[in-house]
């Protein structure tokens, strides 16, 4: 059953492919630099390693989004997403599979009654406006460094005609590396919670269930860059401005850059070492950075040549793109649980029992006054977000610890139960932890945390540490899957 519903992960996948993944290569496609069946092998290849080594980057901020968490649910996501993205490839727009898959999140938050994070989703937003405007200026910079440095050196032709087709190549691969690593989280992201997949290991190599997924996603992809993408790489090589050779690979590096940045952990990790603020690891829109270097490069020429009829026509389709999987996913969703007798979501239950108030008192977040609701139980966490709103105004920060704290997840650990659980996500240590928790019982996830935490420090979350912290909710997440089942 999971494999069925899995295919309108496969679908997104080949839609990316089709539109995204295109943008890697386009301007080399489009400036006849590079032929189409060599991009499209390169740019296959490639796209599946980032999926799979480096595709748990930007996963996590879309996670934080909407949390999918049945696999008719997920089902539906992705292929909202999936029809959005097709929709507008077949009216040649380079669209977002990063807005279709925001929009269709959204979706499922508000059929499901949860709330729709707004620090996640003004983050990955914020994207949209950003990305453009910074490819744009790594175009212009790098193509005056570019052209200052041709004039100056006076190469040939026939050699500057080799050079520009190895660097469009190498920034195609450089692009769909890190196309992968950003933009496979969209595929496959909503998936990894419902996932049956377990751990295995090949040849000395181990994959987790997620880049298991990953894999699957990066070869969806594969196969929508050969089958449909050639028509959307004419449309950027060719459709907004006319690009040389030389502006050709400019904007692919500049594409490629913009991605790398937004998707690094390697370059997050950087950055926290030295003490500097990081970039966050979004999944950011491939075509708006593609799109903006091309628009880049047309205004540092005047702009003259620039067609601004069909950059309107991309622009407005960047706005309707999330909508259309919006609505899309929430009218599906209602098709599938009513008509078709799905569960598209699992119900989770919000309530302030007296552990809960004991936590916000910890936290020292004014709890007295949230007392005329105490012990009452709320289906979902739109409900009970409005019922603490009109008792206390908190702030965005304070709400969602409230929320985490109230957040029901009743449940009794036994030997059989932990006997299910897969002890290779974790540490000697930690599975010895596991195994004290025999007998117990818990209300809360956040008290599950706490008792590990207890039991061993390797369950303890640390300051300054964000990779550590990172994987630590990682490991809880899989333990909360587990339980549930």
């Amino acid at each position: 059953m999971f494999s069925i519903f899995l295919s309108s992960g496969f679908f997104l996948g080949w839609s990316l492919g089709a539109n995204d993944a295109s943008n890697v290569f386009g301007t080399a496609v489009g400036s006849r630099m590079i032929r189409f069946r060599t991009a499209a092998i390169y740019c296959a290849i490639f796209v599946i390693l980032g999926s799979v080594i480096s595709g748990a980057g930007a996963s996590h901020t879309l996670g934080k989004l909407g949390a999918v968490n049945a696999v008719a649910g997920a089902f539906l996501v992705a292929f909202s997403a999936a029809l959005s993205v097709y929709l507008m490839t077949l009216a040649r727009f380079p669209v977002s599979t990063s807005q279709a898959i925001v929009g269709a999140i959204i979706g499922w938050n508000l059929f499901s009654g949860s709330v729709t994070d707004l620090g996640a989703l003004s983050k990955i937003v914020s994207t949209w406006i950003f990305c453009p405007l910074i490819s744009a200026s790594f175009a212009i910079i790098l193509y005056k460094t570019t052209t200052i440095f041709l004039s100056k050196f006076k190469i040939r032709m026939f050699r500057l005609d080799v050079l520009t087709r190895y660097s469009l190549l190498l920034a195609g691969i450089f692009g769909s590396y890190a196309l992968g690593a950003n933009n496979i989280a969209n595929v496959m992201g909503v998936f990894v919670p419902v996932a049956p997949f377990h751990s295995i290991t090949f040849l000395s190599i181990s994959l987790s269930p997620a880049q298991q997924l990953f894999f699957l996603g990066g070869v969806a992809i594969a196969v929508g860059v050969f089958t449909y993408s050639k028509r959307v790489m004419m449309t950027v090589g060719t459709g907004i401005f006319q690009l040389n050779p030389v502006a050709a690979a400019v904007v692919v590096w500049s594409h490629s850059g913009v991605l790398f940045i937004f998707s690094s952990q390697t370059l997050e990790s950087w950055l926290l070492a030295f003490n500097l603020p990081t970039i966050p690891l979004v999944p950011v829109s491939s075509s708006q950075a593609i799109v903006g270097a091309v628009i880049g490069i047309g205004l540092l020429k005047g702009g003259k040549g620039i067609r601004w009829k069909t950059v309107a026509g991309i622009t407005s389709s960047w706005v309707t793109t999330p909508i259309i999987a919006m609505l899309v996913c929430f009218i599906s969703l209602f098709f599938l649980q009513n008509v078709f007798q799905q569960k598209t979501f699992k119900p989770i239950e919000y309530s302030l029992t007296q552990a809960a108030m004991d936590r916000l008192a910890r936290l020292e977040l004014p709890h007295e006054q949230l007392k005329p609701i105490m012990w009452e139980t709320y289906p979902n966490s739109m409900k009970f977000t409005r019922a603490v709103s009109d008792l206390v105004t908190f702030n965005k920060e304070e709400l969602q610890k409230v929320r985490e704290t109230a957040e029901l997840f009743e449940v009794g650990i036994s030997a059989d139960i932990l006997e299910i659980i897969d002890a290779s996500r974790y540490s000697g240590a930690q599975a010895q932890a596991l195994t004290k928790l025999d007998g117990r019982t818990f209300q809360h996830k956040w008290e599950i945390r706490d008792a590990l935490a207890e039991l061993s420090v390797e369950f303890k979350y640390k300051a300054d540490d964000k990779k550590w912290n990172t994987h630590l909710n990682e490991i809880f997440q899989h333990l909360y899957s587990q339980l549930e089942k």
